[in-house]
């Protein structure tokens, strides 16, 4: 990777929180009682673009990916860093989040992962865990493969940028989770297919709960007049040793680390 200045960043519109009651009317949820979202992206270009370069992910060990947060701002509640590595958080449905942002003339879509816990082994690693990929583009408009710059997964705090060292399947950047012990889990690149999780975009999360099952579950449309209470949770929770990397606190400064 050879660092160079990401500066001038700017994100994509967002809409302000607004003060409401509902917004002071949450808690917490157990990581296998959350419900999460169905796919539910913004209409148009947008959305295509953040479905054409939705990563796979590839989880080597420890928990698969979980609902961070519900419709109503409830957030995931974790596990304890004890037992097995997956034990408690080995099946989810799950759920990635997305975000696009700009830098200069270039176009960044962060899309990140929570996990109940981070824990190499039984009492190593913490509870609730945050990672992602940075995708890189050259065109905000373009959903093809030679779009992509640069993809960085995240570890430890830090993003990791590859210009060239990375596998598509299609469009789809393959992504892994693991931990090497005693070392906590991170993301990295691999050259093995993942799997996928409902996407949601974080101007589209909407305070409307889902009534289908997962199996039923469509891309849906988003509703920017519901999502504020859901923002909300995910710029105030404090998930310990877990940051929310797109929130309103992180997502600039994640976007500026993630220099190639």
């Amino acid at each position: 990777m050879i660092p160079r200045l990401i500066a001038g960043l700017t994100a994509l519109i967002v809409l302000p929180v607004t003060a409401n009651p509902v917004l002071s009317r949450r808690g917490t949820v157990a990581s296998d009682q959350l419900l999460g979202f169905p796919q539910t992206v913004p209409a148009g270009a947008t959305g295509d673009l953040y479905l054409a370069y939705q990563p796979d992910l590839y989880v080597v060990n420890g928990c698969v990916p979980f609902p961070a947060v519900d419709a109503n701002g409830n957030t995931n509640a974790g596990l304890k860093p004890t037992g097995d590595p997956s034990g408690g958080c080995n099946k989810s449905t799950g759920q990635i989040y997305v975000r696009g942002g700009s830098s200069g003339d270039r176009y960044a879509l962060m899309y990140s992962w929570y996990f109940p816990k981070d824990s190499p082994s039984t009492d190593l690693g913490h509870r609730h865990d945050w990672e992602g990929v940075i995708i890189w583009l050259s065109d905000a408009t373009s959903t093809a493969a030679s779009n992509i710059l640069a993809v960085c997964p995240s570890a430890h705090g830090g993003w990791d940028c590859s210009t060239d060292g990375y596998t598509l399947d299609g469009t789809a950047s393959l992504i892994k989770y693991q931990s090497v012990w005693p070392v906590n889990h991170a993301c990295g690149l691999t050259t093995t297919i993942g799997g996928t999780q409902p996407l949601v975009a974080w101007e589209s999360m909407s305070s409307k709960l889902p009534t289908k099952t997962p199996k039923a579950w469509k891309v849906e449309k988003s509703n920017p007049k519901h999502s504020a209470v859901v923002q909300n949770a995910l710029d105030t929770t404090d998930f310990g040793s877990g940051n929310v990397p797109f929130n309103e606190g992180n997502f600039a400064n994640n976007l500026a680390k993630a220099t190639f």
